[in-house]
């Protein structure tokens, strides 16, 4: 059974610096409805960002950075998957993000790369979603929308052969929104510390990107503002010992904690 040494919390806020609209299913026909709608909490009505897809934009900008050696082609389309656990503990992307752990063929018994903390099962990164901050709501009380805490945006597809338009509406998070996000890092070895690293590399990407859709019409630009990166050993959790060690006490950016990084390390005693 592999050993948990513990955990890297990261926490913080995203701001949408322009209009941001990850989807949900269609309203439909019904009179008023609208062709793309965000993900909204059932309970509240507030929109949210899943972290599926948060983790999702994080994966997908770190597999098409840089010569990645462990891309293949499944039917029309290339994906990355490591196809065998020599090709994982070397691969920051699947260390991280995760893998399927039945598309391995491992090399090595199942025995001996337990004892490693190589389990392809064992994915590093968990992400939360990523609720609307109760800041946020309260400030957008009362004010006219169209609807709560977002607009709706006619977008017009022009048909390049026949002129035709064909019109259509998005809804989506105004800018200047903030959503509460909450990342863990699971530390089984020490080499995974390494790979942390490459969480805020894909982080900084993403600012760089789009979150969500309509990527390309100017939507989804984003910034992580980073509240809490703190390390929290196994017994912090088994008997409430052990420090919790806050690592960022003067820098609050992915790009800073990237270049910085060495200095983080420093600050967990594993």
């Amino acid at each position: 059974m592999t050993k948990l040494l513990g955990k890297i919390i990261i926490e913080g806020k995203i701001k949408a610096l322009t209009g941001l609209h990850v989807g949900g299913s269609s309203t439909g026909m019904e009179i008023g409805g609208v062709d793309n709608v965000v993900f909204r909490d059932s309970i509240t009505g507030r929109p949210y960002i899943p972290g599926s897809s948060l983790k999702g934009s994080l994966r997908s900008l770190m597999e098409r950075s840089g010569d990645n050696p462990f891309n293949s082609r499944v039917d029309d389309s290339w994906i990355h998957m490591c196809k065998d656990l020599k090709s994982f503990e070397r691969c920051s992307i699947c260390r991280v993000f995760g893998v399927i752990a039945d598309s391995l063929k491992s090399t090595e018994s199942s025995e001996s790369s337990e004892a490693n903390g190589n389990m392809p099962s064992l994915t590093r990164l968990m992400v939360r979603d990523a609720l609307i901050t109760d800041e946020t709501a309260e400030e957008l009380k009362g004010l006219d929308t169209d609807l709560l805490h977002t607009d709706v945006k006619t977008e017009v597809a022009i048909d390049r052969i026949t002129s035709q338009a064909t019109p259509g509406q998005i809804e989506r998070v105004q800018a200047g929104l903030e959503f509460n996000f909450g990342m863990i890092f699971n530390v089984f070895v020490k080499e995974d510390l390494i790979f942390l690293k490459h969480v805020f590399q894909a982080m900084t990407l993403l600012e760089n990107d789009a979150l969500g859709g309509q990527g390309s019409r100017g939507y989804g630009k984003i910034a992580f503002e980073i509240e809490n990166l703190s390390w929290r050993p196994t017994n912090y959790y088994a008997a409430g010992q052990g420090e919790v060690a806050h690592m960022n006490e003067s820098i609050n950016t992915a790009a800073g904690i990237r270049d910085g990084f060495d200095q983080v390390l420093q600050k967990i005693g594993v």
